[in-house]
């Protein structure tokens, strides 16, 4: 086992899926001649050259057009966005194209798309440039949509969805990038729809996804020294869901707190929360919490910021509440 940061997994799938196919190829801003906004594609226009890494207009509109052509073309594209909040502009191309493209031609053309960046809240970054998007794209049938949180499996999904012929929306924390982790040297891969158990536990299940997971285990871990035992199941693959874990672990513990950074209304938390209180309700011994984002845009001030997001404090008052404590 290798020992390296988010960034580097994400390159090393990049990096070792253009070197096997040639077809692989990455466009976006800035991806190229600086290397990536967070340097996720360092070195790989050194490698490749200009007509596999290709820098772009600030278009996403445009360039993500591009990328649904290409793909139709049998290339296997991976546009990058610099973050999901910009990709708000390439919605139409998006939903109206790469989503249902593979439907509406009854099979004759694939979509081998890949679409990566940075989501969620990260800091001082205000209202504008500070959310959650997972809901948007989950909610749409043709996308696959993944939110890994450690570097094994961010290297593992992105070489898994490289592959794939569908559309994968690829989430990626902003606050990630730099988080080192165990990747192993030989080649992986992690299939879609896995949910992961990142600790083991008896007393309650914390369900969640990308950055949160992180805040869940330190949860977990404290409460631990108040001799409760919490089980962290990291979601990762968004659709398609492993729900099969889920509910294994929830008829485990009998309670459930699901944590999303996202806005509550409508989310990926509040959907887990509504099937875990359907398909689990007589293996439950209380209501399952939810612990999302406040519901209003994020403030600039950086103490309200973090405040309004989901915080150790939150999930463990929340744990307690599950607990009947």
């Amino acid at each position: 086992m290798a020992i390296i940061t988010y960034r580097e997994a994400l390159r090393q799938a990049i990096d070792e899926e253009m070197e096997k196919d040639p077809t692989v190829i990455i466009m976006g801003e800035e991806v190229a001649q600086y290397d990536g906004a967070y340097k996720v594609t360092k070195g790989l226009l050194a490698k490749y050259g200009e007509d596999r890494v290709i820098d772009t207009p600030i278009a996403e509109l445009g360039f993500t057009g591009l990328g649904v052509g290409a793909a139709m073309g049998g290339m296997r594209p991976i546009v990058e966005w610099m973050t999901f909040q910009f990709g708000l502009l390439a919605i139409d191309q998006l939903i109206n194209n790469a989503a249902k493209m593979r439907y509406m031609s009854g099979g004759q053309f694939k979509m081998p798309m890949v679409v990566r960046g940075a989501n969620g809240p990260a800091e001082y970054l205000s209202s504008q440039h500070s959310q959650s998007f997972a809901t948007y794209f989950v909610h749409v049938p043709g996308f696959i949509v993944v939110a890994p949180v450690t570097p094994y499996d961010a290297k593992g999904l992105l070489k898994a969805a490289i592959r794939d012929d569908n559309c994968v929306i690829f989430l990626e924390s902003e606050m990630s990038y730099g988080l080192k982790g165990e990747v192993p040297e030989e080649e992986y891969i992690i299939p879609f729809g896995k949910a992961d158990v990142k600790r083991e536990g008896t007393d309650v299940t914390i369900i969640s996804y990308s950055k949160p997971v992180l805040m869940c285990l330190q949860v977990a871990e404290e409460l631990a020294k108040e001799g409760i035992s919490a089980e962290v199941v990291d979601l990762r693959s968004l659709r398609p869901l492993d729900e099969e874990t889920i509910y294994n672990s929830v008829r485990k513990t009998n309670r459930a707190v699901v944590v999303d950074e996202a806005w509550p209304h409508c989310s990926v938390g509040s959907w887990v929360q509504s099937l875990v209180q359907k398909n689990c309700f007589d293996d439950l011994d209380a209501p399952v919490e939810l612990v999302a984002s406040e519901d209003i845009p994020m403030p600039y001030n950086h103490t309200l910021e973090l405040e309004v997001q989901p915080t150790v404090a939150k999930i463990t008052a929340a744990v307690k509440r599950a607990l009947y404590r």
